[in-house]
């Protein structure tokens, strides 16, 4: 009898438990319509497609074990679909949003529900756009704290801000894409950077166009900062304060302090700021950390942290470092470590299974224009770029989405070949291989590399000096890996697998490949399906530096690729 009751009061407690998980689970649910609307900015107005009307658009606020559910009206007169950036997409793959991978685009008038979970991710991810260069106006946070009940790994911070890096164009920016690629030279740069939408005051009439942070002396701000810009990697400095980096990518790391963050195109970082100065008012600065020569936007874009109180009307300006300070930026890179045993530590997988080394880096293709009178180097090529000599097209107008023919085992979308290894081995690094033509161009191609489902992969991300050398936010959709390690140079496996950091690595979802460097990174394919993984600056991707992995059913309906939704857009 009293064995009996102590099993009813177990199962009780354990039905208790559950219903009690199950009510922390909520799901969130809006309707976003993305329409023109006139914006005035640098003294001109410009018509531009936002979601609702606003720029950025609007924050999603979850806590971990939610679903989110966002029914997307697209009144623009583009193509659209939405990228949930770092969100796994585990069996609800066909949410993930890229445009010909693995969803055909919502065309004009059209719409679609997306619908997933945010499971095993606590922080700062956010979503964008994933058809060309629409995501310059159509992005936003998505921002997940723990489940209710549970708590940071760190001090809770008097309040949580979303800072919202971005680039703005003084004109469409989707011609700016168009011109681009009918002309094969590099897009025509932004005009400002902004910080929630808004460029700030060392811009022509942009002194009312400021966001300001409030904040009182001796509480903890948690900032949550995103990179959204199309095309640069950005320093970030608040006058006379210092951060406390707490998480990077929608994971915790080590407590790491430090007076400037980096974050590349991609990326987001959460950082502790602590009001601990003089009251007065201090202006947050963002300025690009360029590599390329090409011609770029080296502004800088200004808001205001202004002190309860405070009476000042001339904020004090940070130092900030030069455009080209690589050493900075890989020093910031390289200090970062993961949070061993913080909610959802992952630790590094032992075994590996497939080891892939891939080259990435710009190139060149031939001109298809008359007489000539492309953008690229003596008006005869046009830019492109390539991972392992293959430069990556779009499979627009096959009848299918990549996830699409995996799930019907269509044929003619994609081949299955993509190489583990360069076809070619040279100094990779060296600024001579930039004069190399013949190293230059890479054929057009659709490839996925096959992965095993629960397989552990390693790949080295090796920068090229074709056309020169650049830092690569390389991101992979689907998954998160840990860093291993990072360096310059060439990568060389005897010498760089000793510098392997095992232990505590960060795990991520973009890794920035250094300048005229590489990086080591390592993950369990353990979700099925078509990820894209490719450089983030959006005029890499459009030439072409992208691969896909295509992840292999695993053995139960819980790891296999489920039915497309009824209303999935279909034109392809």
């Amino acid at each position: 009898m009293r064995t009996s009751s102590l099993l009813c009061l177990l199962w009780a407690l354990a039905l208790l438990a559950s219903s009690s998980s199950l009510v922390s689970a909520d799901v969130v649910e809006y309707t976003w319509e993305v329409a023109n609307v006139t914006v005035t900015r640098l003294c001109n107005e410009r018509v531009i497609a936002a979601v609702n009307g606003s720029l950025p658009g609007p924050t999603i606020n979850v806590r971990e074990g939610d679903t989110i559910v966002i029914h997307a009206v697209n009144k623009s007169p583009y193509n659209l679909t939405i990228h949930w950036h770092g969100i796994f997409q585990f069996m609800s793959q066909w949410a993930d949003g890229p445009e010909y991978v693995t969803q055909c685009p919502i065309l004009p008038g059209g719409k679609y529900t997306y619908r997933f979970n945010v499971t095993r991710q606590e922080g700062t991810l956010w979503w964008h756009a994933h058809s060309s260069f629409f995501r310059a106006w159509v992005y936003g946070a998505l921002i997940i704290r723990p489940r209710s009940g549970n708590s940071y790994p760190f001090p809770t911070p008097y309040k949580e801000v979303p800072i919202v890096l971005g680039e703005w164009y003084d004109r469409n920016v989707m011609g700016v894409e168009e011109e681009a690629v009918e002309f094969g030279g590099a897009p025509r740069i932004s005009d400002a950077f902004t910080i929630n939408g808004l460029p700030g005051p060392l811009y022509n009439c942009s002194q009312n166009q400021t966001f300001q942070l409030d904040v009182r002396r001796g509480k903890t701000y948690l900032l949550r900062i995103i990179n959204a810009a199309l095309n640069e990697h950005l320093f970030f400095k608040i006058a006379s304060h210092t951060f406390t980096v707490v998480a990077v990518d929608a994971a915790y790391t080590n407590p790491y302090h430090t007076d400037i963050i980096v974050v590349a195109p991609g990326q987001t970082v959460d950082a502790l700021l602590t009001a601990n100065q003089t009251v007065g008012s201090y202006f947050m600065a963002a300025t690009p950390y360029q590599t390329l020569n090409f011609t770029s936007n080296n502004s800088t874009t200004t808001a205001i942290v202004a002190y309860e109180g405070s009476t000042s009307e001339t904020p004090l300006m940070p130092t900030l470092p030069a455009n080209n300070d690589t050493q900075t930026a890989n020093n910031f890179y390289l200090n970062i470590t993961g949070l061993v045993g913080g909610p959802h530590w992952v630790p590094v997988p032992e075994q590996v299974d497939e080891h892939m080394f891939i080259t990435v880096g710009l190139g060149l293709d031939y001109c298809n224009l008359p007489n000539n009178t492309c953008w690229g180097p003596n008006n005869r090529t046009r830019l492109s770029a390539s991972m392992n000599n293959e430069s990556f097209v779009l499979p627009e107008g096959r009848g299918f989405s990549m996830l699409d023919a995996f799930y019907r085992n269509a044929t003619g979308v994609y081949t299955k070949d993509f190489p583990d290894q360069p076809p070619l081995v040279f100094n990779y690094t060296d600024p001579g291989v930039n004069d190399v033509q013949a190293l230059a161009f890479a054929p057009k191609s659709t490839k996925v590399k096959t992965l095993k489902f629960n397989s552990t992969v390693q790949v080295v991300f090796q920068d090229t000096a074709i056309l020169g050398a650049e830092n690569h936010p390389m991101h992979i959709h689907g998954f998160n890996f840990h860093v291993l390690a990072q360096g310059t140079g060439n990568y060389n496996a005897s010498r760089d697998e000793s510098k392997f950091n095992l232990k505590d690595p960060q795990i991520r979802n973009t890794v920035a490949v250094p300048f005229g460097g590489w990086s080591v990174i390592r993950f369990q394919a353990d979700n099925p399906g078509i990820w894209l993984v490719h450089c983030h600056i959006d005029n890499h991707l459009t030439w072409g530096l992208a691969m896909a992995f295509e992840v292999e059913n695993g053995p139960t309906p819980e790891t296999t690729l489920p039915p497309p939704p009824a209303d999935l857009p279909t034109q392809c």
